[in-house]
């Protein structure tokens, strides 16, 4: 304190903390109190409700549904993902055989690696263009077109991927991973990398088979990655906003008939739309309860001793 260090690092933090408290803090401050008004968006007066908005959400089927379908999203994307490109990183690393005899990836690994993360050079926006023309059903699709060859999809009865019901959230669901994939797998792979290659060198002489290598040796020492890859992964499956509006019919998506509704859609549709402001904010601030609730669950659910070599 004699040395001034203190007011020293406080005037350096003084500036950045204050716009964070303006820009981020207040925003949500101003988010719950609106979400206790009538408020319709572009009045500039509004009556106190109260909770009535939070009553009426639990009472809204459409909002009810489209939080399944988030927690849908929550339990089947980060999963696929993650096991997916787990498997990937380790089979580019640790795959193959060196020519001594030692580990190493397949054949061809520096080109897979480069191929496995293209998707992620491309925003979401785009991918959905390009997966809406890929799920087509007037017969210009590829995925239809493709099965039509193979003889498993009548021409005439092509089938409807974004309109069946049955059938949407799973579209969704594949362009999320397609397009994850590639980042995770660059993740995994470079802490994989970490790992001494003698740790897998002496499970092979000890006659540990590929399977036993990734659960006993590589999986555990991932493990923060995959923690982290699994909370980034969450907190996208809250939203998907961007690929529902996109490739979904509605208003900000949601068809048919609301089986793809998920929350962020529902809130702009009442922000937007309806004018229901108040009642938008209030979505707003049960989507971000939701969102740090399901953070810290999945970080406690997760943690474990922390493997070190």
């Amino acid at each position: 304190m004699r040395k001034g260090q203190y007011r020293f690092v406080a005037g350096f933090l003084l500036v950045p903390v204050a716009l964070y408290l303006i820009f981020v803090i207040w925003p949500y401050i101003q988010t719950f109190g609106y979400s206790l008004t009538d408020w319709k968006g572009q009045s500039q007066t509004f009556g106190f409700v109260g909770l009535d908005n939070y009553k009426a959400l639990f009472q809204d089927d459409i909002f009810m549904g489209a939080i399944w379908h988030n927690i849908l999203f929550l339990v089947f994307i980060p999963v696929i993902t993650i096991l997916l490109a787990l498997f990937f990183a380790f089979m580019l690393n640790a795959g193959g055989r060196g020519r001594a005899g030692g580990v190493s990836g397949v054949a061809g690994s520096k080109f897979y690696r480069v191929v496995y993360f293209f998707p992620q050079v491309l925003s979401l926006a785009i991918l959905a263009v390009l997966f809406r023309a890929v799920y087509r059903s007037d017969g210009g699709g590829m995925l239809n077109g493709a099965l039509v060859k193979l003889g498993l999809v009548d021409a005439d009865r092509p089938v409807e991927w974004l309109n069946e019901p049955d059938f949407v959230l799973w579209a969704l669901i594949v362009v999320v991973v397609w397009h994850g994939v590639g980042f995770y797998l660059v993740l995994f792979s470079a802490a994989m990398q970490s790992i001494p290659k003698d740790i897998y060198e002496a499970a092979l002489i000890d006659g540990a088979s590929r399977g036993q290598s990734f659960f006993r040796i590589t999986l555990p020492l991932l493990w923060d990655s995959v923690q982290t890859a699994w909370v980034y992964l969450g907190i996208a499956a809250m939203d998907m906003f961007i690929l529902v509006s996109t490739m979904t019919s509605g208003e900000f998506g949601g068809g048919p008939d609301h089986h793809s509704e998920v929350m962020a859609t529902v809130m702009m549709r009442n922000f937007l739309y309806y004018g229901k402001s108040g009642y938008a904010c209030a979505m707003g601030v049960i989507m971000l309860l939701l969102t740090l609730i399901l953070s810290v669950v999945m970080l406690r659910a997760t943690r474990r001793e922390r493997i070190e070599f």
